[in-house]
């Protein structure tokens, strides 16, 4: 993946993290919020797979967590709809490190 569609897949998943949050998490997206938005990481994963594994381990763990999937526009991934990014939070840092420390920054 290039560096602009990287950056855009990164993007859609912030948003839907913040958004998903909000509706479902008003309680967490309030304390995001008054905290001037936190800090926002990007972490590299190896394939599709683990983006899953990572999505079921925050969900088991009650961290939120928002997959996303670029829906295949003929100019990536040859046109099928493809799993590109987990958004994931807000959280606190104590509450994450267990489930995504072992990443490498992007």
């Amino acid at each position: 993946m290039g560096t602009g569609k990287l950056a855009s897949q990164a993007g859609h998943a912030y948003v839907e993290a913040a958004l998903n949050a909000q509706s479902n998490c008003p309680d967490r997206f309030s304390h995001y919020r008054r905290d001037g938005l936190g800090t926002k990481i990007c972490l590299g994963v190896e394939n599709e797979k683990q983006l899953l594994e990572l999505q079921q381990r925050c969900q088991h763990q009650g961290v939120p967590a928002t997959l996303i999937t670029d829906h295949g526009c003929t100019n990536f991934f040859g046109g099928k709809p493809t799993i590109t990014a987990l958004g994931v939070g807000p959280v606190q840092r104590h509450e994450i490190k267990p489930i995504l420390g072992h990443l490498k920054l992007l």
